[in-house]
């Protein structure tokens, strides 16, 4: 079972508004992939939300675009920023990247973004199955609020 993001959105608005607010803070994030040998890839990622959806803009015939054609399962963690502190806390999502080739839908996303070339570039919807969050909690906790389809968050808490 998977979500878009505007499910997620309606299920847990508290915790798709903090990670959205952790998106928004940075534009570079980290996207990991699989390789054809099954091995991870990492590399830079700008995200958007737009109309509902989590967004992943690539660069035409881009490793990761073609990590994710060939198995859209990946994982994006949020730039954590400078320092330690990680204001909001650390946000990871896990999900299918599914390619979108509809060319109304790709002219919309490229009227919102303005990519370098409008005309040449991958775009991949997101489908989740994994939202968390870690952070501290009143100055002595690790707390960890996990999300998958179909579940309500759950929280853990660590000294």
């Amino acid at each position: 079972m998977s979500f878009n993001w505007e499910a997620f959105a309606a299920a847990e608005p508290d915790l798709a508004h903090t990670v959205e607010r952790r998106f928004a803070a940075f534009t570079h994030h980290v996207l990991a992939t699989l390789r054809k040998d099954g091995s991870p890839r990492t590399t830079g990622i700008e995200v958007r939300f737009l109309n509902g959806e989590l967004w992943l803009g690539m660069m035409p015939n881009s490793f990761k675009a073609l990590d994710l054609r060939r198995d859209p399962r990946f994982a994006l963690q949020a730039n954590p920023g400078p320092g330690t502190e990680m204001a909001g806390g650390d946000v990871r999502i896990a999900g299918r990247a599914i390619e979108v080739r509809d060319r109304e839908t790709v002219a919309l996303y490229a009227e919102a973004v303005e990519p370098p070339d409008p005309d040449a570039f991958h775009l991949f919807r997101v489908e989740l199955t994994e939202v968390v969050r870690t952070y501290i909690e009143d100055g002595k906790y690790l707390a960890v609020q996990v999300w998958k389809p179909g579940t309500a968050t759950r929280v853990t808490r660590r000294t």
